[in-house]
């Protein structure tokens, strides 16, 4: 285990009124005073080059009254960004919008030929708008246009060195936009364009010339605290405000029916939600939809404002996610048998895996289980159609999408398609190219990292004192979320004894803990971790609150426990 160094100037610059306990992790995370607040007046001002040009197309398709059709990915963030648009287009006086997601199985992702072709056929839209796709859809794009219909991208992904030839692209990550920051989830550039777009029409007196109420743009914030957690994006000060707000809105209960279903058919309360809530409880289940059918179940669930349908929706969303569980642990048991049953001697650079067997909505979660156990790149196929997709997810010192990239140049044609950005991708191959991407992939990345072996060390904030270990401080914390990545949820390290444990749930253990020359005794939980033969153990944990009948209390929440 690592321990964060503390910046000491960072430290003495904090105000008085934070504890020292939060100024240590604070300043082991570099962060300057003013990046602490998340008042909605600070969140950044819109600046993106075509803005202008989409706020243009957009007045007039709500002026002429004509069909606007929201074209979403099969994920989350896409489904989030699909309610957004509708919502926010409907509350401007949009009478004609409708959205359409891909099926991963036959479509395949973004704004493909196919999805406008059924689009075309379907719904007949004057105006196209991507959310959280579309900067490498070269063909569709190319289809849509030369069939009369205007098109708006909006994305997050990683451009390539061409883009699309829309009539606007909205996307942080364009060379030579001056937006600061580069973090947005699909779902939080939607809301910077209909955001835009509000103030634009308020300007031009559209919303008095037309009878209509001026839009409250802020009744969406939960959908976007939803998207933006469920895509793992860096927690900068942007994105923080973005769920903090959302999240006063769904403990508040004044946010989608939809929201409000899925945390009651996961055991969730709305009044103690927390943002680890939203990505481990809300986001699957909106997934595992987009994983084994169509997340329109799942955008309708955030749609509607009927509590009722909401929770007929949650119902159907949660026995796919019960069917995407047990499809996931048996891929997952085999890839492990895979890997064991392989030669690693040289190290393990990267895992490359493939079953036909495998289902192609699911190999994305098994990348990630992989990575996380082996600390290294993992590539995950499915069969789909004559080809295999596969899906990437990667460690902090391999940018994927930058390899993909490198390993695309140096052997052409071997990557049919890939996108993504640094921490995931996917892409697709020919069956018959699999061993020879794998070899590519391992050199690439061999190469990348000077031929040493990955290592991941748990990063902590170090020990903590007696009486540091405290409900107080555990609510320091849960006051000073959002946590995640780039502001991560703190760690502490320590020597304790195993006063006594027991397994619950058939395979978490629960036990007491003293920590090491004190006699407090913590009570602490570890998920996936059978009972130890021995008293004498280091643990790293979290501080967590456990409440249970109304009663308040400390809980450890064991993230690494060895003898």
């Amino acid at each position: 285990m690592l321990t964060r160094e503390i910046d000491p100037i960072l430290f003495e610059s904090y105000s008085e009124d934070i504890p020292i306990f939060l100024k240590k992790i604070y300043a082991a995370r570099g962060i300057v005073e003013a990046q602490l607040s998340l008042a909605l007046a600070n969140l950044l001002k819109p600046n993106f080059p075509e803005l202008d040009k989409a706020l243009s197309l957009l007045e007039r398709a709500l002026t002429e009254q004509k069909r606007i059709l929201i074209v979403g990915d099969f994920d989350a963030d896409g489904a989030t960004a699909s309610v957004v648009a509708m919502k926010s287009l409907r509350m401007m006086g949009a009478k004609q919008v409708d959205f359409l997601v891909p099926n991963r199985f036959e479509h395949g992702y973004g704004l493909s030929p196919e999805i406008v072709t059924l689009a075309i056929k379907d719904k007949q839209p004057d105006l196209i708008i991507t959310v959280d796709n579309g900067i490498s859809s070269f063909d569709g794009t190319k289809l849509a246009k030369k069939s009369g219909i205007d098109v708006i991208i909006t994305d997050h992904h990683l451009p390539g060195d061409t883009l699309p030839m829309a009539d606007a692209i909205i996307n942080p990550n364009l060379k030579g936009c001056d937006f600061p920051s580069k973090n947005l989830a699909g779902v939080g550039v939607c809301f910077y364009l209909f955001s835009s777009l509000k103030t634009h029409l308020q300007k031009s007196n559209y919303y008095a010339d037309n009878n209509i109420p001026l839009p409250d743009l802020r009744t969406v914030l939960d959908l976007v605290a939803l998207g933006t957690v469920a895509d793992v994006v860096r927690l900068d000060q942007n994105n923080r405000i973005l769920i903090s707000e959302g999240i006063k809105h769904i403990r508040a209960k004044q946010c989608a029916p939809g929201i409000l279903a899925l945390l009651e058919i996961s055991n969730r309360s709305a009044e103690t939600l927390q943002a680890s809530d939203l990505g481990f409880s809300v986001a699957p289940r909106l997934n595992a939809a987009g994983r084994l059918s169509d997340i329109s179940r799942g955008i309708r669930c955030l749609l509607t404002d009927d509590i009722n349908d909401a929770r007929r929706y949650a119902k159907e969303l949660e026995a796919f996610n019960k069917k995407r569980r047990t499809e996931q642990e048996r891929i997952q048991t085999e890839a492990e048998a895979i890997v064991k049953s392989q030669d690693l001697s040289e190290g393990k650079f990267a895992i490359s895996l493939f079953d036909p067997s495998w289902h192609e909505g699911i190999v994305g979660i098994v990348a990630g289980k992989l990575k996380e156990q082996h600390h290294c790149p993992c590539a995950v196929f499915a069969k789909s159609g004559d080809l295999l997709k596969g899906s990437i997810r990667s460690i902090p010192s391999v940018h994927i999408k930058d390899l993909l990239d490198l390993v695309d140049r140096q052997n052409p044609g071997l990557i049919l398609k890939f996108g993504g950005h640094a921490m995931a991708a996917g892409l697709s191959i020919k069956p018959e190219d699999f061993w020879s991407f794998k070899r590519a992939f391992n050199d690439a990345i061999k190469v990348h990292l000077n031929h040493q072996i990955p290592m991941v060390d748990l990063l902590t904030d170090g020990v903590l004192e007696t009486f540091d270990i405290s409900l107080d401080n555990a609510q320091l914390l849960v006051d000073s979320a959002p946590w995640g990545q780039g502001f991560e949820e703190p760690i502490f390290q320590g020597d304790f004894e195993i006063v006594e444990q027991k397994v619950v749930g058939e395979k978490h253990l629960k036990c007491r803990l003293k920590l090491k020359g004190d006699n407090q005794v913590h009570d602490a939980i570890a998920f996936f971790q059978p009972p130890l033969d021995t008293r004498q153990v280091s643990v790293a944990y979290k501080l967590s609150i456990n409440i249970w009948r109304g009663n308040r209390n400390l809980q450890l929440m064991i993230e690494q426990i060895t003898s």
